[in-house]
């Protein structure tokens, strides 16, 4: 598995598991979950991704009673985590609205209940979950070099900010923003043309993508799309999901895709993106059809 360096200190497999949605299987018990992590380990998976909103602020703790159970894995993996949405459930449930805040105060609480539920003392990623039009830049750009500093997260980004949020946050901090996690696939290609990528790419940031295969409904072959991913998919000995991958995989600005399903069979295959040949005409090929079209 390749791996992409986000820093000096931060490797990353180049495919990423999410677990937004561990919470939510029948079976949540450690045993099941270090299954799971496992089945990713032997890929060479070894960065997972969470949030303390997943799974109504359980998701963390559901992978934290998994690395009680087995305290030897925490070392074999990278894990990056988000915070600044409040809505009223959980931990929140006296939250009167649903809002973000980027104060100190929850920059500071949020990453001691990820180290809590998570059982580990360190957060290797942590990503401003969404854009907060009530930021004050200044108070969280220092929560953040202060967190940082403090050796509890090893290395800070974003997730869905657009170029000039990315810019604001950083000109409020002195550690450097690393990555920034967006909506990308062929159902959501949007960033490949409005400026989004190319601002990264010109300055060398690494891209994680969220919901690479566009909820599921990339995977419907009676839509244009879907039918060219299981052309491709029957020319690889793949499933379509591995050709949707790596679609993203064959960008020159080395996108991560964030990975999420709760089936061992599919984690077991995630890697098999690595497999298909995607040379330039077939990536065009993919997205001709997603963007309804030949290109001008």
């Amino acid at each position: 598995m390749e791996r992409v360096a986000l820093s000096d200190t931060l490797n990353l497999s180049r495919i990423v598991y999410g677990m937004w949605r561990i919470a939510d299987d029948k079976d949540t018990s450690a045993k099941h979950v270090e299954a799971k992590i496992n089945a990713c380990l032997e890929q060479g998976i070894t960065t997972f991704d969470q949030a303390d909103i997943y799974g109504g602020y359980t998701a963390e703790a559901v992978l934290g009673n998994a690395l009680r159970a087995a305290p030897s894995l925490r070392s074999q993996m990278q894990i990056v985590t988000k915070c600044d949405i409040v809505a009223p459930m959980g931990r929140y449930a006296d939250a009167t609205v649903k809002h973000y805040d980027t104060s100190a105060a929850h920059i500071n609480a949020s990453v001691e209940n990820s180290l809590r539920d998570m059982a580990t003392d360190h957060i290797d990623l942590l990503l401003i979950h969404r854009p907060d039009p009530f930021m004050d830049h200044f108070e969280t750009g220092n929560a953040l070099d202060a967190v940082v500093r403090s050796g509890k997260v090893g290395d800070v980004g974003v997730s869905n900010f657009k170029p000039w949020d990315w810019e604001l946050l950083q000109s409020g901090m002195d550690t450097k923003l690393v990555t920034n996690q967006i909506e990308v696939s062929l159902a959501a290609t949007e960033s490949l043309t409005n400026g989004d990528m190319a601002f990264h790419q010109k300055n060398n940031q690494r891209v994680m993508a969220w919901s690479p295969l566009g909820g599921g409904g990339l995977m419907v072959s009676e839509t244009e799309v879907g039918a060219h991913l299981v052309e491709i998919a029957e020319e690889n000995n793949v499933d379509t999901a591995a050709v949707a991958v790596a679609w993203l995989l064959a960008h020159p600005a080395k996108i991560l895709p964030v990975m999420g399903t709760n089936n061992l069979k599919r984690i077991a295959a995630l890697s098999n993106a690595l497999k298909v040949k995607m040379d330039r005409q077939t990536w065009f090929r993919l997205y001709s059809a997603a963007i309804g079209g030949e290109v001008a």
